[in-house]
């Protein structure tokens, strides 16, 4: 099967294995994001040994199957008998030498996270094994590859034991960007228009696992219905079962990500503590290793402090499930098919927009050609009290040439239509955020949408527009 998209990451690869030295790679990123399959695909034939840890499995059967493996590449007649990592590693060692000089020799280990199992000294085992021999040599590809973000981080690129700085490259695997989804589903022979993808994008992600499970034959909606609302839904319980495999204590990160879905516009993190009674040092790695795994973004307020920092989520796949399926009971199989006009399918297309145009903030960029300016971007909200107006802006783009994009993001089934009201609004907005903020900088507002605006009396104020295509782009 052809590899879509990860061409910086084949490259990438390409170039470690033509190297005059030893490489220690690390391959990470979420569950079901094609790590395995990227690896497998482009080395296939070129593994010199392979091995793949087994979830919630002893070190003795961690072991048997690594026994297993060095008798298929060695070709021998039994397996051999190991009683710990240091066994294996000193038998894959002799497997190595038996092996031509010149021969560049790739070994990879997939699911890394799930061999290390307590009490196994698994990592001091591979430390011992990298820095004893394979570092010295310089036929050596070693290949670790892991969806347990948090292990992959803290135990190898983190390392400060016998590990420290040893790691030559690391390539984390992130989510397909909206153009790359549209690429997957047009070689799986899914011809849909850019405005059903975008729908498809909100529910699923660009998690190429998700996708392979689309039927182009049936529609949009017979796809969600069949994916999340029929017996047996395929991606109904996947949530539990993602979080579980990730994460130890995942209970406590679905807490945090559960709170988040109660608010669109994310949480400060002490109203993060108030949902989940969670503080400390223990929430600071749980935020952080959501964000590793691409479920959760932080985005800064305007002129604030990084304490005042909102987190929000960023994964589609965890917006869809907690709108629709997380605490539901309904037994409908077509839910989607008959539901798909109301008011709450509306207004979650709605907030989806939005953390799809925060995930594509270098097209918006590059459709407002400021790709090569510095820039940060940022929210902006100002509680109302019985004083003052409340407000909210989404997302500034301030950009080192004192310019600000204010953005506005509207989802809508046609051009958008800006009526007296709305632009009354705005204006409204804008007075707000520069009374608050005592800004003294010029600032254009931008509209994002699907399909643009309708020109009229209300669209002078509109000094850019992105659309649904725009967020296509390649950059």
């Amino acid at each position: 099967m052809k590899i879509i998209a990860r061409k910086k990451e084949i490259d990438q690869l390409e170039t470690l294995y033509k190297s005059d030295k030893s490489e220690f790679v690390i391959v990470y990123g979420r569950r079901r994001i094609g790590k395995t399959f990227l690896i497998s695909q482009l080395f296939e034939k070129r593994f010199t040994f392979q091995y793949t840890g087994s979830r919630q499995e002893s070190q003795k059967t961690q072991l048997q199957r690594f026994a297993s493996k060095i008798q298929y590449y060695s070709k021998s007649v039994f397996p051999p008998s190991l009683s710990n990592w240091d066994d294996a590693f000193n038998l894959l060692r002799a497997l190595l030498e038996s092996r031509p000089k010149k021969e560049r020799k790739v070994i990879y280990f997939d699911e890394m996270p799930w061999i290390d199992t307590p009490k196994s000294s698994f990592v001091s085992a591979l430390e011992y094994f990298w820095n004893s021999w394979a570092a010295q040599r310089s036929d050596i590809m070693f290949i670790a590859c892991g969806s347990a973000t948090s292990w992959m981080v803290n135990k190898l690129l983190r390392n400060r034991g016998g590990l420290y700085n040893r790691i030559t490259a690391q390539i984390y695997l992130r989510p397909f960007c909206l153009g790359e989804c549209e690429e997957f589903l047009d070689s799986r022979g899914c011809n849909w228009d850019r405005y059903i993808i975008l729908q498809c994008y909100m529910a699923l992600g660009g998690v190429p696992f998700y996708l392979n499970l689309i039927n182009s034959k049936e529609s949009f909606a017979q796809n969600i219905d069949r994916l999340f609302f029929s017996k047996n839904a395929p991606l109904r319980g996947e949530f539990d079962e993602l979080f579980s495999s990730l994460f130890v204590q995942s209970e406590k990160y679905i807490s945090v990500v559960n709170a988040l879905a109660q608010r669109r516009e994310g949480l400060l993190r002490t109203e993060i503590v108030e949902y989940t009674k969670i503080s400390g040092g223990g929430l600071t790695k749980i935020l952080e290793n959501l964000e590793r795994c691409d479920f959760i973004d932080t985005f800064s307020k305007y002129k604030s402090s990084i304490r005042n920092s909102v987190y929000r989520i960023s994964d589609p796949y965890t917006l869809f499930y907690f709108k629709f399926i997380h605490g539901k009971n309904s037994k409908e199989k077509e839910f989607w098919t008959k539901n798909q006009n109301s008011q709450s399918v509306k207004s979650w297309l709605g907030f989806s927009f939005e953390s799809v145009c925060l995930s594509h903030l270098d097209q918006i960029k590059f459709k407002l050609g400021i790709s090569g300016i510095s820039t940060n971007s940022c929210t902006w909200r100002k509680i109302g009290s019985d004083d003052s107006q409340g407000a909210q802006i989404d997302l500034l783009i301030e950009r080192s040439d004192r310019v600000i994009n204010v953005c506005e993001i509207k989802f809508s089934e046609d051009k958008y239509s800006i009526s007296k009201d709305y632009a009354d609004n705005l204006r409204n907005k804008l007075s707000v955020f520069r009374d608050d903020t005592g800004l003294k900088k010029s600032f254009a507002l931008t509209m994002i949408t699907t399909y643009g605006i309708i020109q009229g009396k209300n669209t002078g104020m509109i000094q850019n527009e992105v659309v649904m295509d725009d967020l296509y782009a390649e950059v």
